[in-house]
């Protein structure tokens, strides 16, 4: 029995860092891009805390309200209104940019449509690495800058850039297991975001 295209696996990955920051996720094709802009938020631990958008084919999408400056800049189409269904069958690959100041990029690279039976109800992560850079670090090079910083322990800002990072923190810290908690309560009201990296337990 044919069963229709109603998933899509996407690699996303943020841009001019290396070793790659990644994850790969299952997402619904019905959902649309201001449901993917949450989700993108769950799998890589960001605050939500800062303006977005996506890039597509030369045009932006986002939210109208805080995007458009009203002087004739480049149009921001409603995002609540464009599905990942729309681009269904297509090889397409686009960005999602978080943070205007810090203009974190996110690659997204549709891997696959898929036919899934049962539909799950949430996004998931089925695979990634490495941690998000902290929140307002300032950007890629600001990153690179950062974790030099505090691999140096004779660093005059070593101890400060901890502190301001919540005390540690592990470029390669990954928990799938707490992503996707993260991801199956994207769209609770309330939802509780961490600033920082959690702590690693004590065995």
């Amino acid at each position: 029995m044919y069963q229709p295209v109603n998933a899509v696996r996407l690699h996303v990955s943020l841009a001019d860092i290396d070793p790659p920051i990644w994850r790969r996720l299952v997402v619904p094709a019905d959902w649309t891009l201001d449901k993917l802009h949450l989700v993108l938020q769950a799998a890589f631990s960001w605050t939500d805390s800062h303006l977005h958008e996506f890039r597509i084919g030369g045009l932006r999408y986002g939210d109208p309200g805080p995007l458009e400056d009203g002087f004739g800049g480049v149009k921001v189409f409603n995002y609540s209104e464009v599905s990942l269904a729309d681009f269904t069958g297509q090889d397409l690959a686009f960005s999602y940019l978080y943070d205007f100041g810090d203009d974190w990029t996110h690659v997204i690279r549709i891997e696959e449509w898929l036919s899934l039976d049962p539909l799950p109800r949430h996004a998931e992560c089925i695979e990634g690495a490495r941690a998000r850079p902290p929140e307002d670090v300032g950007g890629p090079w600001s990153y690179a800058d950062f974790l030099e910083t505090i691999r140096d322990p004779d660093h005059d800002d070593h101890k400060a850039h901890l502190r301001w990072a919540g005390g540690h923190f592990d470029s390669e810290w990954f928990d799938l297991d707490l992503i996707n908690k993260d991801l199956r309560n994207t769209f609770r009201t309330n939802v509780s975001r961490r600033l920082h990296q959690p702590k690693a337990k004590r065995l």
